[in-house]
C-alpha cells in the first residue's frame, strides 16, 4: 500500500486467523495418536498382566461360591477314593493276594463228628475283664468228586488259618451249652446232605487236605473293591477339571471384552476432538 511515496507492509496479525485452525488440527491428531498408543499399551497390560506375559494368565482365575464348593467336592471325592484304596488294600486285596488260589469242585459229605477235646478261647465280659471258655471242635470230612480225595471241610479261608482242625471257630462266650447247640445244628445240616454233592473249593497246586465251603474273597469282591474307588477318583478329577476349564474360559472372555471396550473407548475421544 502506498501513501505519498511511503510503503507499508501487510500487518502479520491478518495471517493468524488462517494459521490457528491448522495448528489445532495438527495438535488434535497428535493427541489422538498419543491416546491411541497409550490405550494400546494399557489394553495389553489389562489383557496380559505380569508385564504382558500370556503364560501367567492361568495363575489367577476368578471363582464364585458355587465353583469353590464344586472344587471342594472334587478334592473330597479324590481324597475319599485314596482312603478307600488304602483300606481295601489292607483288609481285602492283601489277604486275597496272600491266600491260596482255589478252584471250584463238588464235595460229598462222608461223616461228621464233634471231637472230645474242646478248644480253648478267650472272651471279654466287661471293661477290663477277660474270661476263658471252650468251644466244641466240629470236623466235617468230605470226598472230592473229581479226584476221590478225602479232605477236611472248612467254612472259609480264615477258618483254615485260625484252626485247621475244625470246621469253624465260633464267637467265644461263657455259655458252653449254646456253643454246643450251634455245633450240633451245623452237624445235623451236613448229615442231611450225606450223599448229596455240593459246591466246594480246593487248591490244585498243593497237596493239602483242606477244602473250604465258601470263598470270602472272590473275583466279584475284588472287582467292586477296585471299581468303586476308581470311579470316585475319576469323578472327582472330572469335577475339578471342568471347574478349572470354566474359570479359564470365563477369564479369556472377560479379557477379550475388556480389550474391545478399550479399543472403542480410545476411538471416541478422537472423533469428538475432530
Amino acid at each position: 500500500m502506498t501513501l505519498k511515496g511511503v510503503h507499508f507492509a501487510q500487518p502479520p496479525a491478518l495471517m493468524q486467523p488462517f494459521n490457528i485452525p491448522v495448528q489445532i488440527a495438527l495438535q488434535g491428531s497428535r493427541r489422538c495418536q498419543g491416546s491411541t498408543a497409550l490405550s494400546t499399551s494399557e489394553r495389553k497390560r489389562n489383557i496380559y498382566p505380569n508385564n504382558g506375559d500370556p503364560l501367567n494368565m492361568h495363575k489367577k482365575l476368578p471363582s464364585s461360591a458355587g465353583e469353590d464348593r464344586a472344587m471342594l467336592l472334587g478334592f473330597a471325592m479324590m481324597g475319599f477314593s485314596v482312603l478307600m484304596f488304602f483300606l481295601f488294600g489292607i483288609t481285602i486285596l492283601k489277604p486275597f493276594m496272600l491266600s491260596t488260589q482255589r478252584e471250584e469242585s463238588n464235595c460229598t459229605t462222608m461223616h461228621t463228628r464233634i471231637t472230645d477235646d474242646w478248644m480253648g478261647c478267650a472272651f471279654t465280659c466287661d471293661v477290663g475283664c477277660q474270661g476263658q471258655s471252650k468251644y466244641p471242635c466240629l470236623q466235617v470230612t468230605v470226598n472230592l468228586t473229581h479226584s476221590g480225595q478225602k479232605a477236611l471241610l472248612h467254612y472259609n479261608e480264615e477258618a483254615v488259618q485260625i484252626n485247621s482242625k475244625c470246621f469253624y471257630t465260633p464267637k467265644c462266650h461263657r455259655d458252653r451249652n449254646d456253643l454246643l447247640n450251634r455245633a450240633l445244628d451245623i452237624k445235623e445240616f451236613f448229615d442231611h446232605k450225606n450223599g448229596t454233592p455240593f459246591s466246594c473249593f480246593y487248591s490244585p497246586d498243593s497237596q493239602s487236605e483242606d477244602v473250604i465251603l465258601i470263598k470270602k474273597y472272590d473275583q466279584t469282591v475284588i472287582f467292586h473293591c477296585l471299581f468303586w474307588p476308581s470311579l470316585t477318583l475319576l469323578g472327582g478329577a472330572l469335577i475339578v477339571g471342568m471347574v478349572r476349564l470354566t474359570q479359564y474360559l470365563s477369564l479369556l472372555c472377560a479379557r477379550h471384552s475388556t480389550a474391545l471396550r478399550g479399543e472403542v473407548g480410545s476411538q471416541v475421544p478422537c472423533m469428538e476432538q475432530h
